[in-house]
């Protein structure tokens, strides 16, 4: 990966660049208010003619003094352009209003996080989820999933999942290559895993392993599917090295799911993984690596969302370089035999089995 290993700017460039960090809050609620107040959606559709802000103000119903601060605001995040008095949208300000990846990380960022992150010094210094007590006293987000307020756990949900679903269709066929009869889900959330499998094969049982509060949403879009018979259900708190994993699983799978922990964690779940395999079972690991990234944006973006894990989810993990989650493979008597880069948007798929 060559992102990191040379400055990019010059000294004028750079000092523009940390104006636009320190402005950072400002720039992110002000694009909010332009999508969400309906001013982007008026301007798009006088394309490359423009309005001019009387009428931006009249017909997007609102004040004209709070329309012109947001757009003019606009014009230095480069979301809109201005000519002749009329104002029109860019490129950047085109993604902000049509580009589902861009509104499900605003969201994610606005309602799970923003005010949260106002404890993310705290949550540096202690290695807990500082920001969390925002919705009140949870150890950690997962325990909170099930009680949080409708809008947070929307936009919690359609941010875990725009990204695990692109990358679903492309690993299935992989995972049922060798026809596995029993899979274990850990991890399984809302059971949009578990219903994949059975949904494309017919023989398949699948056992989800998770916290209570999740089991239950799991097991109720389950059943309303029509799977019961074929779906099991394992309570288990994985924080709780005492806790084992359910035998008699040709196959286990983790999507999404050890990122949510620290490193000695995840070796505490892996060998625990380790101890219900023979000697042909196989686990696979689907995430999202940095280091692994094509393009510098998606590293961006999961850098930035290992702060999440730092100030919200539980103070301890993060979005891994992929030679983190080697290590911790390693110490937990497990190799990698397959690794497939650029599955979906940004994941990693490592199959692995006992050394």
């Amino acid at each position: 990966m060559t992102f990191y290993e040379k400055e990019k700017h010059t000294a004028v460039d750079a000092k523009f660049e940390a104006q636009k960090i320190a402005f950072g809050p400002f720039i992110f609620q002000a694009a909010l208010a332009l999508r969400d107040l309906g001013i982007l959606a008026v301007i798009e559709k006088y394309d490359k003619v423009g309005i001019e802000l009387s009428n931006l103000a009249s017909e997007a119903n609102l004040p004209e003094y709070g329309v012109k601060v947001l757009v003019e605001a606009g014009l230095g995040m480069g979301l809109i352009m201005l000519n002749d008095n009329r104002f029109s949208i860019t490129k950047t300000g085109y993604f902000i209003l049509h580009d589902e990846m861009t509104k499900v990380n605003m969201n994610f960022v606005q309602d799970v996080n923003y005010e949260g992150f106002f404890h993310l010094q705290e949550a540096i210094k202690t290695g807990t989820p500082a920001g969390l007590k925002v919705f009140g006293e949870w150890p950690t987000v997962y325990q909170a999933l099930a009680s949080l307020p409708p809008k947070v756990k929307q936009s919690w949900f359609e941010f875990d999942h725009f990204y695990s679903d692109n990358a679903f269709k492309h690993v299935l066929p992989v995972l049922f290559k060798n026809k596995p009869k029993r899979l274990m889900d850990v991890g399984g959330n809302t059971g949009k895993w578990a219903l994949q499998c059975v949904g494309y094969d017919t023989d398949v049982q699948v056992t989800i392993v998770d916290l209570p509060g999740q089991l239950r949403m799991a097991e109720r879009n389950i059943t309303e599917k029509g799977y019961s018979a074929r779906v099991d259900f394992h309570a288990t708190n994985l924080l709780n090295p005492n806790d084992k994993l359910p035998t008699g699983h040709e196959a286990i799978w983790m999507s999404q799911f050890l990122d949510c922990f620290s490193q000695e964690e995840i070796i505490s779940i892996l060998k625990r993984a380790a101890e219900v395999m023979t000697g042909h079972d196989a686990l696979y690991i689907l995430e999202t690596y940095w280091n692994r990234q094509k393009y510098e944006a998606a590293a961006f973006c999961l850098q930035q969302t290992s702060l999440y894990f730092t100030c919200i989810a539980n103070g301890n993990s993060q979005m891994y370089h992929s030679d983190d989650m080697k290590k911790c493979l390693d110490a937990a008597g497990l190799v990698v035999v397959e690794d497939i880069d650029h599955i979906g948007i940004s994941h990693t798929l490592f199959k692995c089995v006992k050394k």
